[in-house]
């Protein structure tokens, strides 16, 4: 691997800047499937499952039972089944923590003001095939804690069925519904809903391209998280770090299937050399394994030097990793100049597997950049809040003549009246 500079604007092509972007072809096919789902419901659902899953799906195959919380744990080993158990126990404990009370306040002249949270009536959980276990668990566990009355969890479909992890993991986390259905037809069918799928309020959870573009489509029809789509990952790395931990770390987030954006970030030639030359060893037939990490490697992983502490955070700043690990020595000096991340990782002895798996944190992140306006699954994605405000007769009065100029302002004489009438003016 080559080492490039931060300051080389032909090397960072491509990696910092960005945001959700796709062809203007995949555009028009998400477009086009939304459209036909919308139209013909579950048949257009069973025709691109066809195609795009296996071909001998059928629509008695599509609403999959959830077995009893028993049943479900004997599908799957004693150590995956308390391994979930913990996960779903430190998720549960980190976003019990995001509770915000209502906000309610009495001013002087008795005028009453309120903020109240409630939550959403229900929500759709995409848990793509890559860790689809953990996507349901991310998803579900702050739903159920937010008081999300129905849950819903869509997967792709598959000759064999839904995996026993999935079916496991939708008892443990109290699923209302499993649908064997993926890609943007399974958007499409949470969206507006079809003859085997009333509609959802909210669609959460990350995916491929195809997720992601329907995703951005539907928002309005309902809501939807963030664009959470391929993984993409930056470490940053002083000359304290260890070269074996970082190079890792790439090697990890480079077999993710899909892997958008890698990068390694420091100020440390020598770090980012010795990182170089661990990944440039790999035996061969490792990469020959796994198609993916070996074209994530030659294709998206850069190693990149940065010339001072500004031009690093500047990096960091404009690449707005999903994921970002930080392996320095004073973490919290960092902490307090980043601005544009999903997930932040402190420490050489917090590897980022951990918060894909058992840290608690949500691993549900925004990608492509999306993280400079956008955050992570968070407790507050499973309620929605109102505010209230209540005049009292001496505020109206006392607000009258300033309702009436803006109103006379704005040429909209009936909102300056409807004060009049209240204050006697």
């Amino acid at each position: 691997m080559k080492v490039v500079a931060a300051s080389d604007a032909a090397a960072m092509e491509g990696l910092l800047d960005t945001g959700w972007s796709v062809s203007e072809e995949t555009v028009r096919e998400v477009a086009d499937i939304l459209a036909a789902v919308r139209a013909r419901g579950d048949a257009a659902i069973a025709e691109y499952s066809r195609r795009f899953d296996y071909p001998g799906f059928e629509l008695s195959q599509m609403r999959i039972p959830i077995p009893m919380m028993e049943g479900a744990k004997s599908l799957v080993s004693g150590e995956i089944a308390a391994a979930y158990e913990l996960a779903k126990e430190r998720i549960a404990r980190f976003h019990e923590r995001q509770r915000q009370p209502d906000t309610a306040y009495v001013e002087r002249d008795g005028t009453r003001y309120a903020l109240r949270r409630c939550a959403l009536a229900s929500v759709a959980i995409y848990a793509p095939q890559t860790s689809a276990a953990m996507s349901v668990l991310m998803g579900a566990v702050p739903a159920r804690i937010a008081g999300v009355s129905r849950i819903a969890v869509f997967t792709p479909p598959s000759p064999g069925g839904v995996g026993a992890a999935v079916l496991y993991a939708c008892a443990l986390c109290g699923v209302d519904e499993l649908y064997a259905i993926g890609g943007a037809q399974a958007i499409s069918a949470a969206a507006f809903g079809t003859g085997s799928v009333p509609r959802l309020v909210k669609i959460v959870g990350r995916g491929g391209r195809w997720t992601t573009e329907a995703k951005r489509q539907v928002f309005g029809v309902c809501g939807i998280d963030a664009l959470a789509g391929p993984a993409e990952a930056l470490i940053v790395a002083d000359d304290g770090a260890n070269s074996e931990y970082v190079a890792g770390e790439l090697l990890a987030q480079a077999e993710l299937p899909g892997t958008a954006r890698l990068a390694v970030i420091s100020e440390s030639r020598s770090l980012l050399e010795a990182v170089a030359q661990l990944i440039d060893t790999l035996d061969v037939r490792t990469l020959e394994r796994n198609e993916f990490l070996s074209d994530a490697i030659a294709t998206r992983c850069r190693l990149i030097e940065a010339g001072s502490r500004e031009e690093l955070f500047d990096v960091v700043n404009r690449f707005a990793p999903a994921t970002l690990s930080l392996q320095v020595r004073d973490a919290s000096a960092y902490l307090e100049r980043i601005r544009s991340a999903g997930i932040v990782f402190v420490g050489d002895m917090t590897p980022l597997v951990a918060g894909e798996y058992l840290a608690g944190v949500n691993c549900v992140a925004p990608s492509a950049g999306t993280a400079r306006f956008a955050s992570s699954l968070s407790l507050s994605e499973f309620t929605r809040s109102f505010s209230a405000v209540e005049y009292t007769g001496e505020r109206i009065e006392s607000d009258t003549a300033a309702l009436v100029t803006l109103a006379d302002a704005d040429n909209l004489p009936h909102h300056a009246q409807t004060a009049r009438l209240r204050s006697g003016a």
